[in-house]
Formats: C-alpha cells, structure tokens, sequence
C-alpha cells in the first residue's frame, strides 16, 4: 500500500504480523479517488488479539471494489486455505481480483513464471501482477489497472485527507515498528504503544508513550541495561516521527506490565481492536 498510496503509512519489517490493523491510505487525482484498506496477513489465530486481527482482514472482503490478494515470492499459499476460498468465492460472484506477487526482485525468472502458473490455477479469474514494491517494478501499471477497475461514484474523502487514521495512531506504529526491529522471540509480539500525551508547541511536539508488555520479565528486556535499549528504540522512534509529522520532537518512553492483555476482550477494546 505504501508504494501505491506513495506515502510510508504501514510499517514495515521482516516479521510476520507487522500489521495489526486495516489502515486506509487514500490517493486523489483530479478525476478519481483511490482508497485502499491495508489489512494484517491472514493466520490460523492461537490467542485473542489474532482472532481480532483476522476480523479486521475478513471486513476488507464486504466492501471490495478491487480485491488485491498480496502473496510473495516466499509464500507458502497453503496456511491460507480458508482465506483464498473466500476469495475464490468473490472472484467467481463478480469482484475484480488481482493477485499480486510481490518481491520478485529476490527470484529467478524461471520461479516466477511457475508461481505465475500456480496462481493461475488457483485463482483462474484474478489477472496477475508481479511486481517489486522496493525496487518500483510494475507498480504503476498495477495502479492503472486498478484505477480503470474502479466503479464510477462520488469520493468518500476530502480531496485533502491522506488516511482515516490519526497522527496518534501512526506515532503508536513507529514506536511498535522499532520495537520489532530491536528485540527477538516472543517480545514484538506481546507490545502494544498507547500514547499517553500529544502537545503541539509552536516549534516542538512533546510527545509521551507507554510501551505495554504482558510480563515482568518482558519489561527488564524493553528497558535493557541501564535503559539502553529502550534509548535506542526512542531515538530511532523520534527521527522516523519527525520525518512523518514534519516538526522537532520531545519523546519520552516508559514500560508498563499488562498482564496477558492479548487475551483480554477489554483490553483489546482499549486499544483499538475491535470492529464495533
């Protein structure tokens, strides 16, 4: 979505289940408007918190115009049978499909055109995109394609507006997406960011955030050494906040239990996973 919307709305990392919610990014030309519904990967869920983000994906398949089903190049399609019926099932009632490969520049011709092949026969109506999201490659023919699939209507958005989430929201994935990059195991996985204060100054925004983990244990490793490692996330936090709100940030981090707030309805509700 970033390289279609042209903008860093969704973080990115190796990891899997790096999106956690269905993030809009919406693009205005002077005849069209685009809006796009990044959701989290589809998983067989093992606790609330995934149950929770596998509705969040299922919701983008009630309002499609455009389906883009995104596997790459290292994708197993197995894990995701149940999900690619769903899809097969809207492919043959109607809904465009374009099933959309990504990281090709990490692959040989030769695979690529098996994958094609496969996703041919698993998806016979979707068309096929290979692209590179990274390297650029195929990416503005894909946005063509799903301009000219779009129905004729009226915007949804004022032409202005980029995304239907707050700078709040996008300061909580930063943080989340350094959290990712620093730290190993079971750790990205039990972190949730809340941001606690957001005051705007003339030349300054001081903003303060809580990290949440779900163990005592979890929290001596946020934090590290005398605070290196919870340094280290903050600094590289605050540069990446300053490029997105484009203004000189104060951030302060602190780390707090929550204990198994994964699996606490309430808890979930509280920071923002619930589809009601």
């Amino acid at each position: 979505m970033n390289a279609l919307v042209g903008e860093r709305l969704s973080i990115i990392t190796s990891k899997a289940q790096t999106t956690r919610h269905r993030i809009m990014g919406i693009v205005n030309g002077e005849d069209f408007q685009m809006v796009y519904s990044d959701t989290p990967g589809v998983l067989s869920p093992n606790y609330q918190l995934q149950r929770q983000m596998l509705e969040f994906s299922r919701s983008a398949l009630v309002d499609a115009d455009v389906l883009l089903y995104v596997t790459d190049v290292n994708d197993n399609p197995d894990r995701n049978a149940d999900f690619l019926t769903k899809v097969k099932n809207m492919a043959a009632a109607g809904t465009r499909v374009f099933l959309v490969i990504n990281k090709i520049d990490l692959t040989t011709q030769e695979t690529l055109e098996r994958l094609v092949e496969f996703w041919h026969t698993q998806l016979p109506e979707a068309e096929v995109f290979p692209i590179s999201a990274q390297e650029r490659f195929g990416v503005a023919q894909l946005f063509d394609a799903i301009k000219d699939a779009l129905p004729v209507g009226p915007p949804f958005f004022p032409k202005d507006q980029l995304t239907d989430k707050s700078e709040r929201f996008f300061v909580n994935e930063i943080i989340r997406e350094k959290i990712l990059l620093n730290y190993d195991k079971e750790i990205p996985y039990s972190v949730e960011v809340e941001v606690e204060s957001f005051q705007e100054e003339e030349n300054l925004i001081r903003i303060s955030a809580v990290i949440y983990c779900e163990r005592d244990s979890q929290k001596g490793i946020i934090i590290g050494k005398a605070g290196a490692a919870l340094k280290r996330v903050g600094s590289q936090a605050r540069k990446d906040i300053e490029d997105f709100l484009q203004k000189q940030v104060f951030l302060q981090l602190f780390v707090k239990v929550d204990r198994d707030w994964r699996s606490n309805t309430g808890r979930l509700k509280h920071y923002g996973y619930d589809l009601t």
